[in-house]
């Protein structure tokens, strides 16, 4: 007998507002909290199906943005003019994706597929976190963020320290909408530190 877990007040919510999956409310809060998502904004999305960060990005950047939707699935629901989604794995070849960039955020919802061995699922999610770092040092613009969900273990540490190194501000946040008992939880880097002369985001460019 295969279990299901019921629906709870972010699954419903989400269906009846349209969105893909429950998912788009921990990018919600996140968005509210570090101001992650403005008009004009280019935006990578790793790990995008079904579709829910994607679908809630395309308006919050608005026409002059763009988001770029990577996942080794299509995505579930309908896109826009301002969404380009690429189906291929996202822990492949970064050169593929460097046309598309720079951007002045990367983010990811990536898990990996559980075990249920605590120790071994984290050290899983740390390498898809890894990836994440390697994507922003290669295109993220200076002064860009990075969002990477992430199950905490023994690599959380150096994983926070490295981000430390990129970014202005590191920060730890989980959601409302993340399940009580899910250990899952946001590493926020913020300040894409970069060389002089470096390129400077949409957000920038626009303002000047």
């Amino acid at each position: 007998m295969t279990y299901k877990r019921p629906a709870d007040r972010y699954t419903k919510k989400a269906k009846s507002e349209g969105f893909a999956a429950r998912s788009v409310y921990k990018l919600e809060e996140i968005d509210r909290r570090t101001k992650l998502l403005r008009p004009g904004l280019r935006v990578l999305d790793l790990g995008a199906a079904p579709g829910s960060w994607t679908q809630y990005a395309a308006p919050k950047v608005g026409a002059k943005g763009k988001v770029v939707a990577v996942d080794l699935e299509p995505l579930r629901v309908p896109v826009g003019p301002n969404v380009v989604a690429l189906v291929m794995d996202a822990l492949g070849d970064l050169s593929v994706l460097d046309p598309y960039g720079p951007f002045d955020v990367v983010m990811s919802d990536m898990a990996p597929h559980t075990s249920g061995i605590a120790f071994a699922d984290a050290a899983r999610s740390e390498e898809l976190v890894e990836r994440v770092l390697d994507v922003s040092e290669r295109l993220l613009v200076p002064g860009g963020t990075m969002v990477a969900k992430i199950f905490r273990g023994e690599g959380f540490e150096p994983l926070r320290a490295r981000m430390r190194t990129l970014f202005d501000e590191v920060r730890l946040i989980k959601p409302e909408a993340s399940r009580s008992e899910s250990v899952e939880a946001f590493l926020v880097g913020i300040g894409r530190k970069g060389p002089a002369g470096a390129p400077e985001g949409a957000a920038k460019k626009d303002a000047t």
